[in-house]
């Protein structure tokens, strides 16, 4: 958290202040949403598709805050920065067309980096690196979940993970703040790189290198080559470095000649450092199994549902095991204690009549379509009930596109689904691949008519998964409301 005068913060970050004597003191969060803004906040006022911030800068003031982080002019004290060579077309906002939200991005970055680095110089601050092509979200909410217990922690809600959600999570760290945990994501080359630089981590973990994200980088090389700049980014062994790497993932697990930090190696594989064994998928479909360690064993039975919950386990507990005080047995105790913390990533729900629906709609690509279906799978089992799937398109997969969707309809059909909606053109290949193998699939343009075409009732259990682009998560909703789409957001049929 910021703690000082505009003055200050116009020196830091290389800006000049505007309508403002300098003593005005920051002593409240940083936001971007102006509604979030207190007394003694800082606003930062970013241009956007559909609104600029600095249109806000006057809520802002008024809600109290004691100034604007800016890249133009506004009604009252602010800093103000402006572009400079080489930041325009970098890791920014996408509706950043001169160049002023690089300014800004940047100098929140730099507030950022200067809370950090105090921190960590004045309190011993511990912070962690999170990414991987999938599974980030859920792996960062239980590393927050077992560190927390060492000490207050600050972690980010859902997924902030780009050059905005990383930097406002940073500032949350306070004095008191003994863990930081971040989430990292890219969009291209350079951008991780860029986001460690924000925020130093001592401990990074790179969970696997999968297909997410291929329409975007080309190859999983390159993404492989992205993923890892966090190990790239970390201090030697010597300062206290540790790379905590996926073992069952040969790409992640040769990372380990990128680092010069201490490598732990987490997984399945004999030799991790962190691994499972005796792991088994329950009819509720959440998994148990044995952590080993070099310092001991526990059994470990998770909340969360599906079997790909135990490649993030591992990472947590290697995690937790490197930077708190934690036993084998404590952190065991703490991962089956840990509930969901981010929306849509395999959330179940139940409505009254026993219809149950597990909402994973927040994102998807080949890897996690595979573990939802698999824990759909076992789910029914327990239930004794039917199960049927509500399937979108997978983005973001290039060339692949066509081939990926395929598979999945193929894969869709040997899970023994009664139904399938597929919805959108995009998926068309999920739901003819689905058909010629048999399975009984609709093909719908929409969300509301994928509630209507897949005839839900008491004792079924429903997957609804797509990627984040497709919306699916009314889906989800409506079914639990036990209504069409329309009266579940409040209109008529």
């Amino acid at each position: 958290m910021i703690e000082e005068t505009l003055a200050e913060l116009a020196r830091l970050v290389g800006g000049r202040l505007h309508r403002a004597t300098g003593d005005e003191r920051v002593t409240g969060t940083v936001e971007f949403d102006s509604r979030a803004v207190g007394p003694g906040g800082l606003f930062v006022a970013l241009p956007g598709e559909r609104v600029d911030g600095h249109d806000y800068a006057a809520t802002a003031l008024g809600q109290g805050a004691a100034g604007v982080l800016a890249a133009r002019e506004v009604d009252g004290p602010a800093v103000i920065v402006t572009p400079s060579p080489g930041t325009h077309g970098s890791y920014v906002l996408e509706a950043d067309h001169d160049g002023s939200g690089a300014a800004v991005l940047t100098a929140l970055a730099t507030l950022a980096r200067h809370v950090v680095d105090t921190l960590v110089a004045t309190t011993g601050l511990s912070v962690v690196g999170i990414t991987g092509s999938s599974g980030k979200t859920s792996t960062k909410d239980l590393v927050a979940a077992l560190v927390e217990r060492d000490g207050p922690t600050v972690a980010p809600p859902g997924s902030f993970n780009n050059e905005l959600g990383h930097p406002w999570t940073a500032l949350r760290a306070d004095a008191a703040t003994r863990h930081l945990v971040c989430e990292l994501s890219a969009r291209g080359p350079g951008h991780i790189a860029a986001l460690c630089r924000v925020a130093p981590p001592r401990v990074g973990a790179v969970l696997n290198v999968g297909s997410a994200h291929l329409g975007e980088f080309g190859s999983r090389e390159a993404i492989a080559a992205a993923k890892g700049e966090l190990v790239e980014a970390l201090p030697a062994a010597a300062q206290g470095g540790v790379a905590v790497l996926g073992a069952d993932d040969p790409v992640v697990a040769a990372m380990a000649d990128r680092t010069a930090a201490r490598v732990v190696h987490a997984g399945r594989a004999p030799g991790a450092h962190v691994r499972a064994v005796d792991e088994s998928l329950g009819e509720d479909g959440r998994a148990r199994f044995r952590l080993v360690t070099a310092s001991g064993e526990a059994e470990v039975a998770l909340r969360l549902r599906g079997a790909h919950q135990v490649d993030n386990a591992l990472v947590a507990a290697a995690i937790a095991l490197e930077t708190t005080g934690m036993t084998v047995p404590q952190v065991a105790e703490a991962l089956g204690a840990a509930e969901p913390r981010s929306r849509w990533r395999m959330e179940v729900g139940e409505r009254e009549d026993g219809l149950t629906v597990l909402n994973d709609a927040y994102n998807a690509n080949p890897e996690s379509m595979r573990a939802a279906l698999t824990t759909l799978a076992a789910m029914a089992a327990g239930a004794g009930g039917r199960h049927k799937a509500v399937l979108g398109p997978m983005a973001e997969l290039g060339p692949d596109a066509e081939a990926a969707h395929t598979a999945l309809g193929r894969l869709a059909a040997s899970t023994g689904l009664h139904r399938l909606v597929v919805v959108g053109e995009a998926a068309r290949g999920v739901h003819e691949a689905a058909r010629d193998a048999g399975l009984a699939s609709d093909l719908v343009p929409d969300a509301e008519a994928a509630v209507a075409a897949l005839d839900a009732g008491p004792g079924d259990v429903v997957l609804v998964k797509a990627s984040r682009s497709a919306g699916l998560e009314s889906v989800a909703e409506a079914l639990l409301a036990g209504a069409t789409l329309d009266t579940a957001k409040g209109g008529a049929r």
